[in-house]
C-alpha cells in the first residue's frame, strides 16, 4: 500500500522549520519562524501546546530519548529545554555566538548537540545544562550536528560544502568528505551507524560508508535543496524534504526512489519517521505539519514491498489534488560503484505513476492518531484502463512543455541560490570584521583607561 495522509495540524503563523515525534507517540514537536515551539498532542480531546520563550526564529527541535525534554535551537543564539506538558516550563542556555541552527540529543539521553552560524558545534551535558567540549574546524555555517547511534561520533555539515566526521571523545576530526558542490544544510547517520548521508543544495543526496570513507550510493532526483533526511528505524528507506515541495522515499537496498510525495504547496522543509517507523511527518514553508502512515508492511520481506509497488495502477495527473504520492516502478538492481552517480532526470529510467492520496483510511491505532477531517486529502482513485495512443502523444507533448519551463525555473533559481550564497559570504566577512572593530575598541578603551590612571599618578 502507498503512503496515506493521516493528519493535517496548522497553528503556525510563518514556515515551519523543524519536526520530531515524541518517543512515547503522543506527540509531534514543531518549531517554527514565528519564533514559538509547538506540541501536538495526537488525541483529539487535548489541544495543541505553543511554548514561546525565543526572541526569534526557531531553526530545530528535538525529543529526548525518554521523551520527557525538548530541545530547541534558535537565532536569538539560545537553546532551550523544555518539559513538553501544558506548564511548558523551560531553561534556556546561551550557547553560542551566533544563530543555533541545529540541536540533537545523544541515544543515553546524557549530552546534547548545537551547530551555529558561529562555525562551531558544542555539546552540552543535559545534567546541570553545562557546556562540555567544542568541534571546530568548519570555515562557514554549520547547518546541522548529529551523535551516531552509539554516541562515539559526531556528523556535521555547513556552507563549507563539507561533511565532517569527528570522534566525540577526544573531539578530533577523524575525516572530511568533499564531495558536494553547493552548501549542505542536513546529515545523519544511518540506524546501523556504519553509513553517512547528506543533502544538499546542489539538489543530491550522497551515502558513505564510514568505515571505508567511500562514497556508496549518489541520488539526484530532487530539482531543489534537499533541506532535510530522515531514515526509518530498519535502515531500509530513507525520507528527503526538499525545496521543490516534494517528499521523496527512497529503497536503499536497490538504490532507487520508491514513492514521492505532494503534500506541500511551498518547499517542504523538515521530515521525521516515528521511532518504529508506522508513520512520519513533514513541514514546510506553507506553515502546515503533515501525519503520514507509512503502510509498510511489516510482516512482509523487503521483496513483498517492492512488489507493492510494482502493482500500482498509473494515475494521470490532477492538480486539484492536495496530497499526492508517485510511485517509482522498480529496476533491476545493480551494484553502484564508488563515485557512480545516478541520471539526474530520475523520469528517463522511472516513468512516474501518480496515484491519489486516501486520507480518509481508517487508521491502524486509533488511539494515537484519529481519523483526519475528509476536507483534508484527496478522494482515492479508481484504476484507470490503457490510454489511446493519441491521448499518450498529448501527454508527452504536455510533459515536454512542463520539463522546459521546469527547467528556466531551475535556471532561475540557481542564479538566485547563487546570488544569495555570495551574500552570506559577505555576510561572513562583515561579521568577521565586526568583531575585529570591537576588540580594537576594547583594547583602545584598556589604553585609554591606563593613560588616564597614569596622568592621574
Amino acid at each position: 500500500m502507498e503512503p496515506s495522509l493521516e493528519r493535517s495540524f496548522r497553528g503556525h503563523k510563518d514556515g515551519v522549520t523543524s519536526l520530531a515525534f515524541n518517543p512515547n507517540m503522543k506527540q509531534l514537536i514543531s518549531g517554527s519562524l514565528d519564533s514559538c515551539v509547538m506540541v501536538w498532542n495526537f488525541k483529539v480531546q487535548l489541544r495543541a501546546y505553543r511554548f514561546v520563550g525565543h526572541k526569534a526564529a526557531v531553526m530545530s527541535v528535538a525529543a529526548s530519548p525518554s521523551g520527557s525534554l525538548i530541545a530547541s535551537g534558535s537565532m536569538d543564539r539560545t537553546v532551550r529545554l523544555w518539559v513538553p506538558n501544558v506548564k511548558g516550563e523551560s531553561t534556556s542556555i546561551k550557547a553560542h555566538m551566533a544563530s543555533v541552527r541545529s540541536v540533537a540529543f545523544s541515544s543515553d539521553a546524557q549530552y546534547l548537540l548545537s551547530a551555529s552560524d558561529d562555525k562551531t558545534v558544542k555539546a552540552w551535558s543535559i545534567q546541570g545544562q553545562r557546556f562540555k567540549y567544542s568541534l571546530t574546524g568548519h570555515s562557514n555555517w554549520v547547518r546541522c550536528a548529529k551523535f551516531s547511534p552509539d554516541g562515539r561520533l559526531v556528523l556535521s555539515c555547513g556552507d563549507d560544502k563539507t561533511v565532517k566526521l569527528w570522534d566525540a571523545h577526544n573531539h578530533a576530526c577523524i575525516h572530511t568528505f568533499y564531495d558536494h558542490s553547493a552548501l549542505v544544510p542536513t546529515c545523519d547517520f544511518l540506524p546501523d551507524g556504519n553509513c553517512v548521508a547528506s543533502g544538499s543544495s546542489d539538489c543530491s543526496i550522497k551515502l558513505w560508508d564510514i568505515r571505508t570513507k567511500r562514497l556508496l550510493q549518489h541520488y539526484a532526483g530532487h530539482t531543489e535543496s534537499v533541506n532535510e533526511l530522515a531514515f526509518h528505524s530498519s535502515g531500509a528507506y530513507m525520507l528527503s524534504a526538499s525545496a521543490d515541495s516534494k517528499l521523496k522515499m527512497w529503497d536503499l537496498v536497490e538504490g532507487r526512489p520508491f514513492y514521492t510525495l505532494r503534500g506541500h504547496t511551498g518547499p517542504a522543509t523538515s521530515c521525521c519517521f516515528s521511532p518504529e517507523g508506522d508513520y512520519f511527518a513533514s513541514a514546510g514553508a506553507d506553515q502546515q505539519v503533515l501525519v503520514w502512515r507509512t503502510n509498510f508492511d511489516q510482516s512482509a520481506s523487503h521483496e513483498a514491498a517492492l512488489a507493492t509497488a510494482r502493482a500500482l495502477v498509473p494515475e494521470p495527473a490532477d492538480p486539484s489534488a492536495t496530497s499526492r504520492v508517485v510511485a517509482h516502478p522498480p529496476k533491476p538492481s545493480l551494484p553502484l560503484q564508488a563515485h557512480q552517480q545516478r541520471p539526474t532526470n530520475e523520469t528517463a529510467r522511472w516513468p512516474q505513476q501518480e496515484i491519489q492520496l486516501d486520507s480518509t483510511r481508517a487508521v491502524a491505532k486509533p488511539s494515537l492518531l484519529p481519523p483526519p477531517s475528509p476536507k483534508r486529502g484527496a478522494q482515492k482513485a479508481s484504476s484507470v484502463e490503457p490510454a489511446e495512443a493519441s491521448v499518450a502523444t498529448e501527454a508527452i507533448e504536455h510533459q515536454s512543455k512542463i520539463d522546459s519551463t521546469l527547467e528556466q525555473v531551475v535556471g532561475q533559481l540557481d542564479v538566485l541560490a547563487h546570488t544569495v550564497g555570495l551574500l552570506e559570504q559577505r555576510l561572513t566577512m562583515s561579521e568577521d570584521k565586526g568583531a575585529e572593530m570591537q576588540q580594537i575598541l576594547r583594547q583602545l578603551s584598556d589604553n585609554q583607561k591606563t593613560l588616564i590612571e597614569h596622568l592621574r599618578g
